[in-house]
């Protein structure tokens, strides 16, 4: 069986064929989805995002992007507490910072990053990272504010591997996703081929950023096996042995059993 730790099945992508884009999941084996609602409008009206959750193959996880920073409140964070209340949202995210389009000014990112990770310290919630062109102002963030904290996931990552090794003693766990499987990517995984197996975990990001060969096309959750073949080849192992113990990197963080 095989997780994909990070997707967006909230996308208006997936309006028209959600149903089938589940089914092709299942029959390839995944079998988990966090779908990560991270726009302002997702966490304010709740229920598109919510109604999700009661498919049995997804879980979830809210936070208000780095681009929608401008857009936060006490009140907006107060509604996302509570929404941290709900049986299968497991995590806080995708928050952190991206200073590659800078959509929201850097300085309130920053905030934003840094009151979001209080919240979610608080509440013992893990928090899945977005980092782009901002990778030491983003660890340095989490070893200020979250080196007592329960850990997360640094999405889609794409660094050196002294960032994850920097990262992982605080309690976090590294997301490959379609990236790790273009031609291009040969820095990544030898990267990934050092990364302590027992702290990666696989993603697709759908409907962004599809594998190999996939490229180009709407990315969705039964893509992930693209992931995992490739990295069974960094590992030498097969690409069923990537999928169970990636699996049980994702319910060991998050408690799902």
């Amino acid at each position: 069986m095989f997780v994909d730790s990070h997707a967006h099945l909230d996308s208006p992508d997936f309006e028209i064929d959600l149903k089938d884009v589940l089914r092709r999941s299942k029959d390839a084996g995944i079998e988990s989805v966090l779908s990560v609602g991270c726009t302002q409008s997702d966490i304010l009206s709740l229920s598109k995002f919510t109604e999700l959750l009661t498919h049995d193959q997804i879980y979830g996880a809210a936070g208000v992007h780095p681009h929608d920073a401008h857009c936060y409140s006490e009140t907006l964070g107060e509604q996302m507490a509570a929404l941290m209340q709900h049986p299968k949202i497991l995590g806080w995210g995708e928050i952190g910072l991206d200073f590659y389009y800078d959509n929201s000014p850097r300085p309130q990112q920053i905030d934003v990053f840094r009151k979001q990770l209080r919240l979610a310290r608080t509440l013992g919630q893990p928090v899945i990272i977005h980092s782009r062109k901002a990778t030491d102002m983003t660890c340095r963030i989490l070893e200020e504010e979250f080196s007592d904290g329960p850990g997360g996931i640094i999405h889609c990552f794409v660094e050196q591997l002294s960032i994850a090794q920097r990262c992982i003693p605080l309690g976090f766990y590294i997301s490959f996703g379609g990236i790790l499987t273009f031609k291009s990517s040969v820095d990544l995984r030898n990267t990934a081929s050092q990364i302590r197996r027992d702290r990666v975990l696989i993603e697709t990001d759908a409907p962004y950023l599809a594998p190999v060969p996939f490229r180009g096309k709407r990315n969705e959750p039964s893509f992930v096996l693209k992931v995992a073949e490739t990295l069974a080849d960094v590992w030498g192992v097969s690409s069923q042995e990537v999928g169970a113990l990636t699996t049980d990197n994702f319910k060991r963080l998050f408690g799902t059993c």
